[in-house]
């Protein structure tokens, strides 16, 4: 697997070309691009698509936003936000009054008030270079004022430079562009299914593998088939009957999994190489290396989720290059637009070869405006200077906790890969969120509601990794 890099810069964001402007609301930087695009001449719109227009484009976005965001007040009352949220939208989240944020630059965000709050959620692990990030928001500005989608009916530049990059960096052969995880995941089921039709339908049989495993504490999504493979049965009991033929086995245990995988009878076995949702369990390399040499065994097709711990968050471009494990299928999602919605199933050739046109599809998936955001965060990402940010502020972030938490009866642990990094408590971390968002922290609950989840965008510099240290024991301390 790859190897992480072990010094950082201090700041490896990149720097605006315009003079410094406060922060601003998204809509209204994409909105003031429109115009300046709109009003250009016929011919520079022709010219859009040469180099030298595309790097104009940039810059021009960059002006514009700058004078977009001279001033951040919005107008938007929180108040007026609750009351329409909680009349006209279907009560799924149970938010409750918490701030309603308008708009964000780097790590920092604000709300209607214009307090000021440290992120180390980012969207629960999408926010990857953060808020605002200019190159992202030229990416996206750019694409805009183009092409933003004509289905899949057609063919676009930005999804096939994007697969390229997709599968030179990783054991992959063919991607299919989704929406999400979860679909990314219901997009796997049916991918191992239909190989498993496949093979035996070349042998002359008339049954096939059609069950699924999956791990404790597992999440791999809330649509049917995907909430079929989670763990939590808070999640899985209300729309019960689910799929018949899944079976669970226990994280990290060897012994469970292969009582578990069974030849002829497991199509699929799903497995996070660092849970997220689950606790912030990072899987070890035997545990890797049994369930790959379990799959080859039994024909079952391995399928790792690195919807959340993939693209940089465990200080390698994906998750598994910890360790020389590699999957048939890896499904990817939150980070990979940078804040817009894309999902992707990254698969071998042997599984591509056995799926044919129309056995799947999206309207939505791979489009223009989405891949070149995606783009411009991978080009990002892929970087030894990155990557280098990620392990170097990972290790301050665990090792800082460690220290300004010991003491603290209430910690057991402090865990993780890279930024993802997870608090265990032996009491509920849901009132800790509570006073570090008091404090200006944003931070989220994981497990059983016992473990601090920190998702820091990967930009996180040193000086805010020692804000939030501070500001989590403070927030212990007020919980006395």
């Amino acid at each position: 697997g790859a190897t992480p890099h072990s010094s950082a810069p201090a700041d490896i964001r990149a720097v605006p070309t315009t003079p410094a402007a406060p922060p601003h609301a998204m809509a209204s930087a994409l909105h003031a691009s429109a115009v300046c695009l709109a009003s250009a001449p016929n011919a520079l719109r022709r010219r859009a698509a040469t180099r030298s227009t595309s790097r104009s484009v940039a810059r021009r976005a960059r002006v514009c936003r700058a004078e977009a965001i001279a001033d951040p007040a919005t107008g938007v009352d929180a108040e007026t936000v609750w009351k329409d949220e909680s009349e006209c939208i279907l009560g799924t989240y149970g938010r409750g009054p918490t701030p309603v944020f308008t708009h964000g630059q780097g790590c920092v965000i604000w709300d209607t008030e214009g307090r000021e709050y440290l992120d180390f959620t980012a969207g629960i692990a999408v926010n990857c270079l953060g808020h605002s990030d200019p190159d992202w928001v030229a990416a996206v500005t750019e694409q805009a004022g183009k092409l933003c989608h004509v289905s899949n009916l057609y063919h676009t530049e930005p999804g096939a430079s994007l697969a390229r990059k997709l599968t030179n960096d990783c054991f992959a052969d063919r991607v299919f562009y989704c929406n999400s995880g979860a679909e990314a995941n219901e997009g796997a089921i049916k991918f191992a299914r239909k190989l498993q039709k496949t093979k035996a339908e070349a042998n002359g049989e008339t049954k096939w593998a059609t069950g699924t495993v999956s791990f404790s504490n597992c999440f791999h999504g809330r649509t049917l088939g995907a909430l079929n493979l989670t763990w939590k049965e808070a999640y899985r009991t209300p729309f019960e009957p689910l799929s018949p033929g899944h079976t669970f086995a226990t994280y990290g245990d060897l012994e469970s999994a292969k009582a578990a995988i069974v030849k002829g009878k497991t199509a699929a076995v799903f497995v996070e190489p660092v849970q997220g949702e689950g606790g912030v369990f990072p899987a070890d390399e035997t545990f890797l290396k049994g369930l790959r040499e379990l799959c080859d065994e039994t024909g079952a097709v391995l399928v790792f989720d690195e919807v959340q711990c993939g693209l940089g968050r465990t200080g390698y471009l994906w998750g598994h290059q910890s360790v020389d494990v590699v999957p048939d299928i890896m499904t990817v999602a939150k980070p990979l637009a940078g804040g817009l919605p894309i999902g992707a199933v990254l698969m071998t050739e042997t599984v591509a070869n056995a799926m044919s046109p129309g056995d799947h599809g999206s309207t939505f998936a791979g489009g223009p405006l989405v891949c070149h955001a995606a783009n411009a965060v991978y080009d990002k990402v892929n970087t030894p200077a990155f990557m280098a940010n990620v392990v170097a502020r990972g290790e301050q972030l665990r090792s800082g906790l460690r220290e300004a938490l010991k003491s603290d009866a209430r910690v057991v642990e402090v865990r993780g890969s890279g930024l993802l990094v997870g608090v265990q408590l032996n009491v509920q971390a849901g009132p800790l969120v509570g006073v570090c968002r008091d404090l200006g922290l944003l931070v989220i609950t994981a497990g059983a509601g016992d473990v601090l989840r920190l998702l820091p965008p990967l930009v996180v510099s040193e000086s805010e990794v020692d804000k939030a240290v501070a500001i989590i024991a403070e927030a212990m301390g007020k919980m006395e």
